[in-house]
Parts: C-alpha cells; sequence; structure tokens
C-alpha cells in the first residue's frame, strides 16, 4: 500500500504545474514610445493590444506574452534590444518597426536567429529582402501612391512639383509616383526633397510657389502633416491655385481634427480611413476609441492585422515556434481587416491589399478621409 502512494505522489509530482501547462509564447513589441515618433508607437501597441484583448491571448494551449520595448526611433538601440529579446527572453516572435531604419538594424538578427520579424510600420519596399524571416503587414511605400498617381492626370493635374520627406521611404514614394503620374501622361516640373530631422518647410514651399505647377504631391512621415499644412497656409499656397495631393501619411487620422478645416477637400491614397464604411471597421474604430481614448490610424490597423498574423499562424502551427514553421504559416494567409480583405503574398512575404482614392470631408462634426475609389488587391509593385 505504502509502494502504491509513493508511485501515485512521484506521477502528481511530475505532473506539469500552470506554468508548465500554459507555456508562454514570447512576443518582442519593439516601438519608438518616446520621442517625435512616439504616437506611431503608440498606435502600434494599441493596436496589438486590442487584438489580443477581443480575441483571447491563448493559442493551443500557450499564452501570448507581449514585451514592450521603446527603442527611441534609433537603430542602433533596436538592434540591441532585439538581441537581448532573443537571447536573453527567448523571444519566439519580434514585431513593431514604426520606421525603416529600425527594421533594417533588427532583419540581421531576425536572419540568424530563424525568429519571424512582423513588421507592422515601416514600409520601404526593400524590408522583407533583409531577412528571409520577415514578413509585413503594415504597407509598401510604392504601394500606397498608385490610386493618387492614377487619379490626378484624370482630374486636370497635368504639371506638379513633388515634396516629400527625404529618407528611405519618400525616395521610394517620389520614385513609384513619378513613373507612375508621367505614366498616365502628366509631368513632373520639380522634386523636392526635405531634411527629416526638425524640417522648415517654409523654403521650399517658396519653390512651389515660384514653379507655379498645376498641383504639388507631398509626402511627410505620419505626424508631421499638421506642421506642413499650417506652414502650407501660412505661405498663401492654399489660396494660390495650385492643388495639394499626396499619400494618407498627409492626412493622418490621428491627428486629421487637429489639422483642421484647410484640409477639406484634400485628396489622397491610402490603404486604410478610421472612415472606412465596414461594419467590421465601424467596431474596430469603436472598441480602439474606447481603449484608449484616441482615433485609430494606419500604424494602428498595422499592429492590429500583425498581431492577427501572429495568432494565426501560431493556430495553423498549433502553437509550434518553430520559425520556418511560422513563416510558411504566414505566406498566403487572407483575412478580413478592418481596412478591407488583406493577405501576405507568398512570393515576397509582403501585405496585398485595397488601396483607396480619399477626400477629406467632414462628418458628424469631425474630419474624415472618405473613400470614393478603389483599387483592389494592390501588390507590391
Amino acid at each position: 500500500m505504502r509502494a502504491m502512494f509513493a508511485a501515485i505522489l512521484a506521477a502528481f509530482l511530475n505532473l506539469p504545474g500552470p506554468s508548465q501547462a500554459q507555456e508562454a509564447v514570447k512576443v518582442g513589441l519593439l516601438l519608438p514610445l518616446t520621442g517625435p515618433f512616439a504616437p506611431t508607437g503608440r498606435q502600434i501597441e494599441a493596436g496589438a493590444r486590442l487584438y489580443l484583448a477581443q480575441h483571447g491571448n491563448t493559442v493551443a494551449g500557450k499564452k501570448i506574452e507581449l514585451i514592450v520595448r521603446d527603442d527611441g526611433n534609433v537603430a542602433d538601440n533596436t538592434k540591441r534590444i532585439a538581441q537581448e529579446l532573443v537571447v536573453n527572453e527567448k523571444v519566439a516572435i519580434l514585431a513593431g518597426f514604426g520606421l525603416t531604419p529600425l527594421a533594417l538594424a533588427t532583419a540581421p538578427i531576425s536572419a540568424e536567429a530563424k525568429v519571424p520579424q512582423v513588421i507592422m510600420g515601416a514600409a520601404t519596399a526593400i524590408i522583407p529582402d533583409r531577412s528571409p524571416y520577415i514578413v509585413r503587414t503594415s504597407m509598401v511605400t510604392s504601394q500606397i501612391t498608385v490610386g493618387i498617381a492614377d487619379w490626378a492626370p484624370k482630374n486636370g493635374i497635368k504639371r506638379l512639383v513633388t515634396l516629400v520627406t527625404d529618407y528611405a521611404p519618400g525616395v521610394d514614394i517620389e520614385k513609384a509616383f513619378s513613373e507612375r503620374f508621367k505614366a498616365s501622361g502628366g509631368e513632373v516640373i520639380e522634386q523636392i526633397r526635405v531634411p527629416l530631422a526638425n524640417p522648415d518647410f517654409a523654403p521650399f514651399l517658396q519653390r512651389v510657389a515660384d514653379a507655379k505647377p498645376d498641383a504639388l504631391f507631398v509626402f511627410v512621415p505620419a505626424g508631421v502633416g499638421a506642421n506642413f499644412m499650417r506652414q502650407f497656409v501660412e505661405r498663401g499656397l492654399d489660396k494660390s491655385g495650385i492643388r495639394l495631393i499626396g499619400t494618407g501619411d498627409m492626412t493622418d487620422d490621428d491627428i486629421l481634427n487637429q489639422i483642421g478645416d484647410v484640409a477639406l477637400g484634400l485628396t489622397t491614397s491610402h490603404h486604410y480611413s478610421a472612415a472606412h464604411p465596414s461594419a467590421l471597421n465601424k467596431s474596430f474604430v469603436e472598441a480602439f476609441k474606447k481603449a484608449n481614448n484616441m482615433r485609430p490610424n494606419f500604424m494602428g490597423v498595422g499592429g492590429y492585422d500583425g498581431m492577427a498574423l501572429i495568432v494565426k499562424a501560431l493556430e495553423k502551427t498549433r502553437g509550434s515556434t518553430n520559425g520556418d514553421e511560422l513563416v510558411a504559416a504566414m505566406k498566403g494567409m487572407a483575412w478580413e481587416s478592418p481596412r478591407g480583405p488583406i493577405s501576405i503574398d507568398p512570393a515576397t512575404r509582403d501585405i496585398v491589399q485595397n488601396i483607396y482614392v480619399r477626400k477629406v470631408e467632414r462628418v458628424g462634426g469631425e474630419l474624415y478621409n472618405v473613400e470614393f475609389a478603389t483599387f483592389e488587391a494592390v501588390k507590391k509593385p
């Protein structure tokens, strides 16, 4: 009898405890949470957390543990933190990356450790080429120019000036927009690049005024649009007859109401608007506002869909965190997002999504980007 009791006790002591039974899948979320790009980081983190709050944080018996780190938008910090998360914290997935330099700095670590790197913000076209473990749920710079570059020549814009922020995404967008605009019969009479750090747009806007184009095409990073629009008005360009068009970064949903009525009528193309007319998006916007006291923007939906991709891949692998299995599960994944139907191109590991042409309008007392044309299932050009 005593021997039987001892055997039962030994078996009981060898049973997995609560921490063992629900092994954690650690996801390292690297974001700029301080400094000028902190709004980008806050949006992505809020989107990722909302997805888990709505869909649960347990997959195949394993709890998803988010480990959030602030890289301050410094690439060296991002690289160091990513290495610490992989080596010390044993994270299964790296995610976040608000800007291109941060994503590129981490790519070698992702490749060497065979850890999936889910890009929720950064948009330069070359990023997935830097590691076979990179998958993107945000956007590609050249992708978001498709709508406005096709729309402009058909709507009276024949001669224009481009003005972009002088860093990789801006250069990408300048090239992609100009090539497509010219192919549609337009003429780019001048290309202007503005410094990324502390930009003063005034002297560049004077060059625009002197050139007298039909329109000015603009790309600035998320959060900078309000400053640009203020200077555009101060220089009197809003009354000059020069039409203003661009990508949706300029009319970022997070700051659109702060920009004010000067933005009314501004036409852009982008992959997400808080006014996207779907039931899923309406519930997403409502839940996001309730949880964070702010309107979601394209970075917020990038974080939301990035976490959706991680959860769906873990479901497909039945909880396996093997990097090759996770990336294989992500390739070709398709689902309905608050932005519309999206998928991951198995050939490029980049997002395929609708691009919308939108106009800023007042709806219910607030400013929104109201979509009026759709380019369906746009791949990385």
